[in-house]
């Protein structure tokens, strides 16, 4: 089974009672994955920023450089 967490209610859902759409975050393996969703999905966007940030960073500094 997976559990799912609603954006909209604040609950985890199932498969079972699962409501469709985007307000719905999932599928997680877990209640307390799924009850850990926002806080997993911010500290995932951090660290793509983080990556973005130093991507760009090096791109910027670094072009010109793909001989190496």
């Amino acid at each position: 089974m997976s559990f799912w967490y609603n954006v909209d209610t604040g609950q985890v859902e199932t498969d079972d009672n699962r409501s469709r759409g985007e307000q719905v975050l999932g599928p997680y393996a877990t209640e307390a994955e799924a009850r850990a969703a926002l806080d997993t999905a911010h500290k995932k966007t951090e660290q793509w920023d983080s990556q973005d940030r130093d991507w760009n960073e090096r791109g910027a500094a670094g072009a010109g450089d793909d001989d190496a």
